[in-house]
């Protein structure tokens, strides 16, 4: 019998060292970036670096490190190599010139792993915006890089079966594009307002922190969720009652450094859920080394999208994953992030009265019943706003909390 399964593609990733990002900083991006290619569909078989105060215009890194690169992925058969930065038109020509191999960067590795994961016309239509306007200034370089219709990661296209190389045609698209988001927009619109007062609560986090479980675990319904990047694109919205007090909790997509501008604005529509929520439940993964990084990140986009002013909660999850290394006796340096113990990390965020914060396992349900009474308590906070004579649906007495 043939086998007819697709050869799984391999790739090498590259990475600059400058004073913007340490040797340290620039491995934990091409760990990030080997995630995102994971997710995508390849197996990566080396990690170049290359120490540069700024990329060369030209080709991104130098010359001799493109020599030392060219030998490898002739002597391995490597199918593609992915940078960790956006390429500019010019660099993207001239690096698949010279080494005659497909190349894609961050960006672009981003946007073919959101096409692949569109679902939904309103996802398939943003992701779709995305991609023309990151070919758009590209048009120069990418043609020729497309249109050999190699196909394999990069080259989920818009869906046609070739690539207009016509400027005029790709604006006429993107203008069409938007203006169809414009009238999802506005269902999405009508949908929201006919859900009536209940207080909305969104949940936000940078990617694979653990949302859809704890969506699934909060809602008792059965979203999408894996161990890979972006498995959420679309929002989904769920009645949930906490004790006596019903409210809408939404599930949006997740975040992640360098996200591609393109993207935070076709996703905008998307995100209406986080700018309409009255309180925002911030994921984050704790046993991550980089989490306070993440944190930063969410934030920022957060800022981007006129949120950040939301009252937030934030909700430390994957308490079961987390490990410290202990520091040895006499050792009389500073502690560094990776030495602290889980209750040092607890009592130090715990201690900031301007964020609530709770420490949970959403795999184990671990402190899932003190999350449940914090929401309470905030909650009825502002559902009382609303519905100022229905006294009687709060008492003072804690939740009852849900049987398993």
């Amino acid at each position: 019998m043939i086998d007819i399964t697709p050869k799984q593609e391999t790739a090498i990733l590259i990475g600059l060292i400058n004073q913007l990002q340490n040797e340290k900083k620039s491995q934990e991006y091409l760990d990030e970036l080997e995630f995102l290619a994971l997710t995508a569909g390849a197996v990566v078989k080396k990690k170049f670096y290359q120490q540069l105060e700024i990329p060369n215009p030209t080709t991104f890194i130098g010359s001799g490190k493109l020599s030392e690169i060219d030998t490898y992925i002739k002597m391995e058969e490597i199918d593609l190599i992915i940078f960790d930065d956006e390429l500019s038109a010019v660099q993207l020509r001239n690096i698949e010139k010279r080494l005659e191999i497909k190349v894609l960067d961050r960006t672009n590795l981003i946007l073919d792993i959101f096409a692949g994961r569109a679902k939904t016309a309103h996802a398939k239509t943003q992701v779709e915006l995305a991609q023309y306007q990151y070919m758009l200034p590209r048009l120069t370089g990418m043609w020729t890089h497309l249109g050999r219709q190699r196909g394999g990661i990069g080259m989920r296209g818009p869906g046609e079966s070739q690539i207009e190389t016509d400027r005029r045609i790709i604006l006429d698209k993107i203008s069409r594009l938007k203006k169809q988001l414009l009238k999802i927009d506005k269902q999405k619109n009508i949908q929201r307002n006919n859900r009536g007062k209940l207080v909305r609560v969104a949940l936000v986090g940078y990617t694979n922190v653990g949302k859809s479980t704890l969506m699934n675990l909060l809602a008792k319904s059965k979203i999408f969720a894996e161990n890979k990047l972006f498995a959420t694109l679309d929002t989904t919205v769920r009645k949930v009652v906490v004790g006596n007090l019903p409210f809408l909790l939404s599930d949006t997509v997740g975040f992640i450094r360098k996200l591609p501008h393109t993207l935070i604005e076709s996703f905008k529509s998307t995100l209406d859920e986080v700018r309409e929520a009255d309180l925002l439940l911030h994921i984050i993964d704790c046993s991550h080394p980089e989490f306070e990084e993440q944190l930063n990140t969410v934030n920022q986009t957060l800022n981007e999208i006129n949120a950040a002013d939301k009252p937030i909660i934030y909700i430390f999850n994957k308490i079961d994953n987390f490990s410290y290394v202990e520091k040895e006796e006499g050792d009389l340096s500073p502690k560094e992030k990776e030495n602290y113990s889980l209750e040092e990390l607890e009592n130090s965020w715990m201690g900031k009265k301007n964020t609530p914060s709770i420490f949970i396992s959403a795999k184990r349900k671990t402190n899932i019943e003190e999350l449940k009474e914090l929401l309470y308590t905030k909650i009825r906070k502002i559902h009382i706003t609303r519905f100022p004579y229905n006294d009687f649906l709060y008492p003072d007495e804690p939740i009852i909390k849900d049987k398993e």
